[in-house]
């Protein structure tokens, strides 16, 4: 029997996968250090791997020789507003849609890992882009399908961008910034939503479940209100028939009041024990755009799980 040619380039990846196994329904995720010096990003999948950069493109080609797509289409956008002195008449072409599609996915896939390694001011970075993808085909892609394609993931990509803020925020100790991320990230998801449908939202979307959970969690650290405490004792006096209890209770409400409307000083940093489950990551992500490479579409993780894994420095 012959024996396999040997692979005097290098090109087989099994050592790299060697001691890193596929863990299904699991994101593995590690840093490595390339052949070029710069670190990279690699994330398992059942078949190999993928490899991404950490800054600009996750493939690190510089489409029309800008940093992205969505740079290039943007600074199009931007010439055309300086010779018109108006945005009408822009458009952008099916082909034009379709790589921006793609390269959406790409920051999808690395979005995503990075947020298992808790590198959060990234995860802003990716998901900020691949909203301005979104905005950008919704205004100005020519034909229904490339305006609507992406905008499925709209309330998924906020609210991912949301938990980084929020977990970055947690970070410096900033517990009462995280909670207005929190809530500003689930009103902007609801105002994704009809009216009428909102109640509905509230019980069933995946979105905003994971963001009001972490937001519960975060106030049961808070430190109570003392004006709903002093409103409580108020309640309880007046119907124990207590008047001068009530009466100054009532007064202690007016100066708290009186205060809240005066320049507040600057508050101190709160030491508030990190959140459960804050760092961890999203649950179950919606599947990437349909323009995605079928090795994208095959990558797509469920729970992503954080594991380091720091394999030999590549040769």
């Amino acid at each position: 029997m012959r024996k396999p040619p040997r692979d005097p380039f290098g090109l087989d990846i099994s050592s790299a996968l060697r001691g890193w196994d596929f863990e299904a329904g699991q994101v593995n995720v590690r840093l490595i250090r390339g052949a070029d010096g710069r670190p990279k990003l690699q994330l398992r999948l059942d078949l190999g791997l993928l490899q991404m950069e950490l800054n600009g493109r996750p493939d690190g080609k510089r489409p029309h020789h800008a940093a992205t797509e969505l740079d290039f289409q943007t600074r199009k956008l931007r010439r055309h507003i300086e010779r018109q002195g108006t945005d009408h008449g822009f458009t952008l072409t099916s082909s034009d849609c379709q790589a921006l599609r793609e390269e959406s996915a790409m920051f999808y896939h690395r979005y995503l890992s990075l947020f298992v390694l808790e590198q959060y001011e990234a995860v802003i970075r990716d998901t900020q882009h691949n909203l301005g993808v979104l905005d950008m085909c919704h205004k100005y892609a020519k034909g229904d399908y490339d305006r609507m394609c992406l905008e499925q993931y709209r309330p998924y990509i906020l609210m991912m961008h949301t938990r980084a803020r929020a977990c970055e925020a947690l970070r410096h100790n900033y517990t009462r910034t995280a909670v207005a991320y929190l809530r500003g990230g689930i009103k902007q998801i609801l105002r994704l939503i009809p009216k009428e449908r909102r109640s509905e939202a509230r019980e069933h979307s995946h979105e905003i479940h994971v963001l009001m959970d972490m937001l519960r969690q975060l106030r049961a650290q808070l430190p109570p209100d003392p004006r709903v405490l002093l409103k409580k004792k108020l309640t309880a006096a007046l119907a124990a028939e207590k008047y001068e209890e009530a009466a100054g209770l009532r007064d202690e409400l007016l100066a708290l009041h009186t205060a809240g409307q005066q320049p507040r000083k600057k508050k101190r940093r709160s030491n508030v024990e990190p959140l459960k489950d804050a760092m961890n990551p999203a649950p179950e992500p919606p599947a990437p755009p349909a323009s995605a490479s079928p090795a994208a579409e095959a990558s797509t993780p469920p729970t992503p799980r954080r594991k380091r894994k720091k394999p030999p420095e590549a040769s």
